[in-house]
């Protein structure tokens, strides 16, 4: 990803968070470690080599950890690092504020979104 020139603290979180995926990434790892074919599995849209881009560049920045076993088959899980967990409490209210947008325009969610009825059961 083109890493932007730091000039103030937008452009900052911008230097890491760049892409579409990595804000989401971060949240389904929110609970608990996850392995790649639970991410890929968790974000049907995102492509394996996209994937595999977004992690590497989120371990590189500090922001997730990788730990692989050394066992057969191989296993390797992803998690958020301590500083990966202070980015949770921004990505709840960018999420709220997405819930909000979704609740007034509907007609942006894909069709085979879960969040239709979600909405209308939760944010009535």
């Amino acid at each position: 990803m083109k890493k932007y020139p730091v000039r103030c603290p937008v452009t900052a979180y911008l230097y890491v968070m760049d892409g579409h995926w990595k804000p989401i990434l971060i949240w389904r790892l929110r609970d608990e470690p996850l392995r790649f074919k639970s991410l890929l599995e968790a974000i049907p849209d995102i492509s394996t080599k996209v994937l595999t881009e977004q992690l590497k560049e989120l371990e590189a920045d500090g922001i997730i950890i990788r730990k692989a076993y050394s066992e057969l088959p191989p296993r390797v899980e992803y998690s958020l690092t301590h500083y990966g967990k202070t980015l949770l409490p921004a990505l709840v209210v960018l999420r709220e504020w997405g819930l909000q947008h979704l609740k007034q325009n509907t007609g942006l969610l894909h069709p085979g979104s879960k969040w239709p009825k979600k909405l209308k059961k939760t944010y009535s």
